[in-house]
């Protein structure tokens, strides 16, 4: 856990804060951005149009992030109403989040690739592991967030392409989907249900050896 971190190697902790408030600042931002984009000011006039971390990060997702290795931001408000695409747009904004994210872990990631593999740096360099601790905020936080369940990006698509015959069913998921997250968050770290640590530890593997660290 990152949070381990802390008195053991206090220069490794701040390395992956660093990056987490990184992650986040520029996954909640997006949503921010691409909700200006179709013509909603709801998030300037809250003040999430801004790249200031103050204005994004949320002390619950920020501390499970620390301790499960996977959280969340502040969610970005916006106006359905005022955007321009009434069906799909909801879920252009919420992915916008997550695919900064992935962007964010293919340039830290080319970049890794570039120092490494001229050794420019070794491996126990500080920008080295902050290059690391960057592509591996990066891609939790992107992947994470796909989930379809409230509140997370995730289930606004599967709303989108969802029936109204199964109003019902969205209805009980936005209302019990935070404890149901909560839930497997618990049983995936206390419990051995290891379900989400072996899915991101995995695609984590994949993306490392084409970077080649």
């Amino acid at each position: 856990m990152i949070l381990s971190l802390l008195f053991s190697h206090p220069a490794l902790f701040l390395a992956w804060i660093l990056a987490i408030i990184f992650g986040i600042t520029i996954h909640e931002f997006s949503h921010a951005f691409a909700a200006t984009l179709q013509g909603d000011r709801t998030p300037k006039y809250d003040g999430r149009l801004t790249l200031n971390p103050l204005a994004h990060l949320d002390f619950l997702g920020f501390i499970v992030l620390l301790v499960a290795g996977f959280g969340w931001g502040k969610p970005v408000v916006f106006n359905p109403n005022n955007i321009k695409y009434k069906k799909f747009g909801p879920s252009l904004i919420s992915l916008a989040g997550p695919f900064s994210n992935f962007i964010a872990v293919i340039f830290f990631g080319f970049a890794l690739k570039i120092i490494l593999s001229n050794g420019l740096l070794g491996v126990e360099n500080m920008l080295v592991i902050f290059l690391v601790a960057l592509v591996q905020i990066n891609l939790v936080l992107g992947l994470f967030n796909l989930i379809p369940i409230p509140p997370l990006d995730g289930s606004h698509l599967l709303f989108a392409v969802l029936k109204p015959s199964a109003d019902n069913f969205k209805h009980t998921l936005e209302r019990y989907g935070p404890m149901i997250l909560l839930g497997l968050i618990i049983l995936d770290n206390y419990a051995g249900f290891s379900v989400f640590s072996t899915l991101f530890d995995g695609i984590s593997n994949f993306v490392f050896r084409i970077f080649g660290s």
